[in-house]
C-alpha cells in the first residue's frame, strides 16, 4: 500500500535550502528505511515516538516563513489579540501567490488534461498540498461560478482517485500519491 511506501535516497547532493538539506541529512542517517507517513509525522513535529525524535525537525513553520520572508514573499507583523502579542505573516508578495493561484486554475481549466499521469508533476503536487492544507476553494473562489464548479469536480475526481492504483501507473508520481494517501487517511 502507498501507506507504507518507503522512502529511499536516492542523491544526497545539496539542494540549496536549509530545511531540504536538513531532511536530506535526517534521511541519510535514518538505519532502515522509514515511511511516507513516518516522515511527514517527523518533518512536521507530530511524532511522539521517542526513538525517533533525533529526526525531528525543529520549528518547521517558523523556519519556513522565515526563509519566504527572506525571499521577500512574507512580511512579518506583530498583532496584538487582546491578551497577548502574536507574530503573523502576510503575503507581501502578491505576485508570486497570483502566478501559483492563475497556475492551478489554469490546469484545471485550460490545460486540463484529464489523466493526472500527464499533468505536470510540480503542478500535480501543489494541487494534493493546497488540498491537504485546506486552501483549495480558496484558489478557485476568483473564478465566475461556472469555472469555479468545473476546477472544483475536475479536482475532487483527481483527489478521489485509488492513491495506490495511481501509484502503480507512472514511475516518478508515487511519492505524490504516497504523500495524498498519508494526507487522506
Amino acid at each position: 500500500s502507498t501507506l507504507s511506501f518507503q522512502v529511499l535516497l536516492k542523491s544526497d547532493a545539496p539542494t540549496g535550502d536549509v530545511l531540504l538539506d536538513e531532511t536530506l541529512r535526517h534521511i541519510k542517517a535514518t538505519e532502515s528505511a522509514e515511511t511516507v507517513q513516518t516522515w511527514i509525522e517527523l518533518l512536521t513535529g507530530e511524532t511522539w515516538n521517542p526513538f525517533k525524535l533525533q529526526y525531528q525537525l525543529r520549528n518547521v513553520r517558523e523556519r519556513i516563513a522565515k526563509a519566504l520572508v527572506e525571499k521577500g514573499i512574507l512580511t512579518t507583523e506583530k498583532q496584538n489579540f487582546l491578551l497577548f502579542d502574536m507574530t503573523t505573516h502576510p503575503v507581501s508578495n502578491a505576485t508570486e501567490k497570483q502566478r501559483l493561484v492563475k497556475k492551478l486554475q489554469e490546469s484545471m481549466l485550460e490545460r486540463w488534461v484529464n489523466d493526472p499521469h500527464r499533468m505536470d508533476r510540480r503542478t500535480l503536487a501543489l494541487l494534493v498540498l493546497a488540498h491537504s492544507s485546506d486552501v483549495l476553494e480558496n484558489v478557485f473562489a476568483s473564478l465566475a461560478d461556472d469555472k469555479y464548479d468545473v476546477a472544483m469536480n475536475r479536482t475532487k475526481d483527481l483527489l478521489d482517485m485509488d492513491p495506490e492504483v495511481e501509484a502503480a501507473k507512472a514511475k516518478g508520481t508515487e511519492m505524490i500519491w504516497a504523500v495524498l494517501a498519508a494526507f487522506n487517511k
